[in-house]
């Protein structure tokens, strides 16, 4: 279990970096890099919009706005700016 932790922790980290990558990038769209940094900004706020002392609704935006968000934001940011950050990210984890 523990190297699962691991596997998930190592993933999260490798997207981050991902994530860094186009946020860098000049060209990426700007609403794109707007969406993407409300959702990593949301996902890290010690407050919601929807408290999650609601049932139900206080952990559905966690769960649904921050993964909508980051897949719109996807959508808008050209692939071969993606593929170039991950290119970037492979080449760093390989020390090439």
């Amino acid at each position: 279990m523990i190297k699962h932790f691991k596997n998930i922790a190592k993933y999260l980290k490798q997207e981050l970096r991902f994530y860094q990558g186009v946020l860098k990038d000049a060209r990426t769209p700007r609403i794109a890099k707007a969406l993407l940094e409300f959702a990593l900004a949301y996902a890290l706020m010690p407050f919601d919009l929807i408290p999650d002392w609601i049932p139900v609704l206080g952990h559905l935006d966690d769960l649904i706005l921050v993964p909508a968000l980051i897949m719109i934001a996807l959508k808008l940011i050209p692939d071969k700016v993606k593929q170039d950050c991950r290119d970037k990210i492979r080449s760093e984890k390989t020390g090439a």
